[in-house]
């Protein structure tokens, strides 16, 4: 008997042992030791056949589910490689543009308290400029008034002396007149000493 085919005994068993399947069951061992006969040798050959090419499939199979495995494990493994290498690169250029904005930071704090010197120093060179313009216009108001206050004598001096002179030359005039009347008045005898009468 064929592994895989039931057995008459069995297809016996299964059924109820009354008149007419005994009968059929018996048809059916005889039907069954015929096929034996005729075709045993090809069901062993297609058995074997089966056989191998079922093992054949599962070796395929298991082939496959191994190279399949190892294929994703070396995915999995370039998978993680590349994402622990872009998440490195991330890590590197977060920090470099960190360390990009605080320089940019300081840089600009330095820009401003280099224009707020700056401008201190405008303010304080201004406000020694005023001061130094202040004291020269004092300086030279001082000096213009002394220069004024000169002049002012000197003038005064100047005509003073004028008005000495004229009174001077006033003075000169008169006695220019007597003289020359008194010498008109002797021309003409007209000049009398005093006490010469008598």
């Amino acid at each position: 008997m064929q592994p895989g085919k039931v057995s008459n005994s069995a297809v016996q068993a299964d059924q109820p042992r009354t008149g007419a399947s005994a009968e059929t069951g018996t048809a059916t061992g005889n039907v069954d030791k015929i096929r034996d006969i005729l075709f045993g040798s090809q069901m062993k050959d297609y058995e074997t056949r089966f056989s191998r090419l079922e093992e054949s499939l599962l070796s395929q199979t298991a082939e496959l589910r191994e190279s399949t495995k190892k294929r994703l494990d070396g995915l999995e493994a370039y998978l993680k490689k590349e994402l622990e290498a872009l998440q490195s690169r991330l890590k590197t250029e977060r920090e470099e543009r960190s360390e990009t904005v605080k320089q940019v930071s300081r840089e600009v704090k330095d820009i401003g308290e280099a224009l707020s010197r700056k401008l201190r120093e405008i303010e304080d060179h201004s406000s020694e400029s005023e001061r130094g313009l202040r004291e020269q216009i004092l300086q030279q108001s001082k000096e213009l008034l002394e220069e004024i206050q000169a002049r002012n004598t000197e003038l005064s001096s100047v005509v003073d002396r004028r008005i000495q002179d004229l009174s001077s030359a006033k003075t000169d005039r008169a006695m220019l007149g007597a003289l020359l009347t008194e010498m008109a008045m002797r021309l003409t005898d007209e000049f009398h000493l005093p006490g010469a009468e008598g």
